[in-house]
């Protein structure tokens, strides 16, 4: 169905809008003229028009006063009023139409229009004269606040710290969690320093609450001084992270968290590294999941991440993906190492792409007049995450100082190219900040405290501030952060929960850039097969040990058979199981296969010897037993249905199950009606057909 849109032409009136100085003018004569002329032809009494000209005129007073306009406005309505009665009186006894009635209404016509005019200008003059009356008023009452506040501070300073200051300014914070004290050093070469360096003295003469500070900064020259005076304690509350997971740009800045004014702190990493500083149960594996989120939502940023730690800082990014959570999504981290030697390999690609960027990209270079590699998302950044990358470069084994090597390789030679590092530590000692190339290049530091005084120089990790103390932050998530564009002081790390993290990767999926082309040849193939199944093992199976102990029970012969890798088939097959099927039972037959538990076949003594192959069939009734338990899990599980994942931990234990072969029963089932899946995503959960909605109870 086809809508045509006829233009409109001609003038649009709008009925609903009130009279303005000229039709309230025309639209009073001519309505006069209308009852002086009906009124004359049908012979009405003139004195009715007078009556009513005065009770419009009354109306018109009430009203006027109650709105409480000016007494001009006022006199105005009223004499309009009466004077269009009293020439309606006069017309109707005298003719309408004369000239001297056209004439005089007229007049009056115009005479109400400019009074009207002029009463409302003044009425608006009045009405702006009331509001800045207002203003004036509010502003008298803050600054007689505010001028309060700075006698009180300028009296405290010189108290404190022996300096006489002239406060210029008092800014309230819009959270109402503090304000900001613009003030003037006296002369003589004064410095901010002698303040910053009195600021526990100060809070603690000012009685701020705990977690609460007085800090000293740089003024807009070297004689003025910003004192931050926080009044309500926002670091005990737990943050959590915000759920706008809106697009963002590395050269935006990427949120990592919260000042004690409430505002985001930004991190500014194209040219920079980050370190992270933070002791057990401070709070730092957060903050790196933190850090991971704002670099998934960037659009021009890839992320690397290396934790030898069994990778637990990576894989909640990545096994949304590997898991098919969602359609075509894809992982949260562009690669993960929990290897050393998978970390060599990406590290080797690293400094591959930041050479070979260095020759390809001269001309594009060239063109944007700049020495930096101009980062978009045609060509990312890239983004090292080292999960304690700090004590990588601190250890003394041959394969601590091969990886070091390599670390500082990328950090010293990739900046211009578009490489930079966030390294994590467990403390901010003189062996993790002895490296004069991390302290050179990681301009922004976090510490996070959570308390914690053993390890923790704040001197060496914050060199020239002044004043910062562990037991300023003593809540998890809570410490100092530090960047080239805003000095250190206190902040508070979102917390993000782990259905966040999953929701980020979904969200996000389809906005993560892909390395250049150029890029991807320099990093080769260890680049290219980073996902294949071999080296990603690790990821999808929960219980190797568990795994390879049953393999070991089932006993090695010498061939190879799969028959114990064989599920049992559905009363349907499908196209593609019956081909595996096939597949299979070449395989059997090739590699002279054990037979299937009750299969007909030859006797005991025809049988193949033990010793001429592997047989795994053994795990036949095994990997049978773990999936009746699951139909069993799924059929107690009544309406309300389970997921995989709850499937997977109640078998673990005693089967050895992964999630990943749960989730390959859950749609053979689906598929073949004995389960109904319930959802999309990461809500999905199956039903047994027996409680499915619709189905009839059996008998």
């Amino acid at each position: 169905m086809t809508t045509h849109t006829q233009a409109s032409t001609g003038p649009v009136w709008d009925w609903a809008a009130g009279h303005g100085p000229v039709t309230g003018a025309l639209s009073a004569t001519t309505g006069c003229l209308a009852v002086a002329t009906t009124g004359a032809a049908v012979g009405m009494p003139p004195g009715w028009a007078l009556a009513v000209g005065a009770a419009g005129a009354v109306g018109h007073t009430v009203t006027s006063l109650r709105d409480r306009l000016s007494a001009r406005t006022i006199a105005m309505r009223a004499a309009s009023w009466l004077l269009g009665a009293g020439w309606t009186t006069w017309a109707i006894t005298s003719g309408p139409l004369t000239w001297a009635a056209l004439g005089s209404l007229a007049t009056l016509g115009v005479g109400m229009g400019a009074a009207a005019r002029a009463t409302l200008l003044r009425e608006e003059a009045r009405e702006l004269e009331a509001l800045a009356a207002a203003e004036r008023q509010v502003s008298s009452e803050l600054s007689a606040e505010r001028r309060a506040i700075a006698a009180q501070w300028v009296d405290r300073i010189q108290r404190v710290c022996g300096i006489t200051v002239r406060v210029l300014a008092v800014e309230q914070w819009p959270t109402g969690t503090g304000f900001t004290l613009d003030a003037e050093l006296p002369p003589g070469g004064t410095t901010y320093d002698k303040i910053a360096q009195q600021s526990p003295q100060l809070s603690a003469d000012a009685r701020l609450p705990h977690g609460c500070t007085a800090s000293a900064s740089q003024g807009v020259d070297q004689g003025r001084v910003l004192v931050d005076v926080t009044t309500v304690n926002v670091l005990a509350a737990e943050a959590t992270y915000p759920t706008d997971y809106g697009p963002l740009s590395l050269h935006t800045g990427i949120p990592w968290g919260l000042r004690t004014n409430a505002d985001e702190i930004r991190a500014y990493l194209r040219e920079q590294c980050a370190l992270v500083v933070g002791p057990t149960g401070s709070g730092k594996t957060n903050m790196v999941h933190t850090i991971l989120a704002g670099f998934a939502r960037a659009t021009d940023v890839l992320t690397w991440v290396i934790d030898l730690n069994a990778g637990s800082a990576g894989l909640p990014w990545v096994r949304p993906a590997l898991a098919g959570d969602g359609e075509g999504m894809r992982p949260g981290v562009d690669w993960l190492a929990a290897s050393p030697e998978e970390a060599e390999l990406m590290l080797d690609a690293a400094v591959r792409i930041a050479k070979h960027r260095k020759m390809a990209y001269q001309d594009l270079m060239s063109q944007a007049n700049t020495d930096l590699l101009p980062i978009s998302d045609r060509i990312p950044q890239i983004m090292l995450v080292i999960d304690e990358g700090a004590e990588i470069l601190a250890g003394t084994d041959k394969e601590s100082r091969k990886l070091a090597a390599k670390i500082l390789e990328v950090i010293r030679i990739a900046r211009a190219m578009g490489i930079r590092t966030v390294l994590t530590a467990l403390g901010a000692t003189g062996a993790v900040l002895g490296n004069l190339m991390i302290r050179r290049e990681a301009k922004v530091r976090v510490a996070l405290t959570g308390g914690e005084t053993e390890g923790m120089d704040l001197g060496k990790q914050f060199p020239g501030s002044r004043g910062l103390r562990v037991d300023q932050a003593p809540y998890k998530g809570a410490g100092f952060m530090g960047t080239p564009e805003s000095g250190a002081a206190l902040f508070k790390s979102w917390r993000i929960l782990p259905n966040q993290i999953r929701d980020i990767v979904a969200a996000t999926s389809d906005r993560h850039p892909t390395l250049d082309a150029t890029s991807a040849k320099a990093a080769g193939p260890d680049y290219a097969r980073r996902w294949d199944h071999a080296r990603t093992a690790w990821m999808r199976d929960d219980h190797p040990a568990t795994r390879t102990g049953q393999r070991e029970a089932a006993g090695t012969g010498g061939g190879l058979n799969l028959s114990a890798l064989r599920e049992q088939r559905p009363a349907a097959e499908s196209e593609a199981d019956a081909l595996a099927r096939r597949f299979r039972e070449q395989i059997d037959a090739q590699f002279a296969t054990t037979p299937e538990p009750g299969a007909t076949g030859p006797g005991p003594a025809e049988q193949p010897p033990a010793a001429a192959g592997l047989n795994l069939s053994a795990l036949r009734a095994e990997d049978n037993a773990a999936k009746e338990a699951a139909l069993a899990l799924l059929l107690a599980a009544g309406p309300e249905g389970t997921g995989a994942s709850a499937i997977a931990r109640a078998l673990a234990d005693e089967h050895g199950t992964t999630r990943q072969t749960v989730v390959g029963w859950l749609k053979t089932w689906t598929d073949d009606g004995t389960t109904v899946r319930v959802g999309t995503g990461t809500k999905a959960r199956y039903v047994h057909h027996r409680h499915a909605p619709g189905t009839p109870p059996e008998a």
